[in-house]
Order: structure tokens, then sequence, then C-alpha cells
């Protein structure tokens, strides 16, 4: 797990909100989807992949999953880190990773984004600059 945690390098600070836990106190298990897409975003915006003027392709998640390795509570930091982990011809491998305050993974997860065209609803091939900006990351 440690030479995994090593390779990331993007990351943004996630507080957790009192609307984000549950009757028991903790977070609810659909919010690291949020912290997860936040973080992503980030990143896509960080690399130039999240053009709101691109009419030829959007991101799309494809899938998500997350594995809840320790319990969050309100108020909590947390420090959600971001890669690529793979670059296909469409798509993209993305791994994600929460650390608590106390530098402990508490999340780790992953998913797959496929950039497709908005009017077809079909995948687009990435960019060599997309491609290139991912690869330098």
């Amino acid at each position: 797990m440690k030479s995994w945690r090593e390779t990331f390098s993007f990351s943004v600070p996630i507080k957790i909100r009192f609307s984000e836990t549950d009757m028991f106190g903790h977070v609810n298990n659909v919010s690291p989807f949020i912290y997860f897409e936040e973080a992503r975003i980030e990143f896509l915006k960080s690399q130039a992949l999240f053009d709101n003027n691109d009419e030829d392709c959007i991101p799309v998640a494809a899938d998500l999953q997350c594995d809840y390795l320790q319990q969050l509570f309100f108020n909590d930091k947390l420090e959600i880190y971001v890669k690529v982990n793979y670059i296909g011809n469409t798509s993209m491998d993305i791994h994600y990773m929460g650390i608590n305050q106390e530098d402990k993974i508490c999340l780790t997860g992953r998913g797959r984004l496929v950039y497709v065209s908005p009017k077809t609803g079909k995948p687009v091939p990435l960019s060599e600059q997309m491609k290139g900006n991912l690869i330098h990351m």
C-alpha cells in the first residue's frame, strides 16, 4: 500500500459537512463518490481536460467503486488524491485515495471515465494532446 500511495501527486482538501453524515454520526456511504467527483473535476481542470467550451466531447463516469477502510465523521478533514492509472483510446481508468487528518488511508476507489460526443452519445477518441497531458502528470 505504501508504494501505491507514493504514486499520487494531485489532491484536493475536503472537510466533511454535517449533511454528509447519517443518523449514526458517520459519513453516509454515498458521500465519498461526491468527494471523488470533486477531486476528479479539479484534476481534469488542472490538465485542461474539463473545458466546458468543448462541444466535441465530454467526460462521463462509466463506473465507480469505493472501498471504505476507516470510518469518517462530521468535521473530519480529508485529502482526496486522484491519478490516472491507465489511458485507453476513448477512456481512462482513475484511482482515488482518501487520507484523513491522522494520515491514515480511509478510502480507496477507482473508476472509468469515458469521453463521449454529446450529440451522438458515442465514445470519442482521446486526442494526442489529452494523452500527453495525462502522461506527464
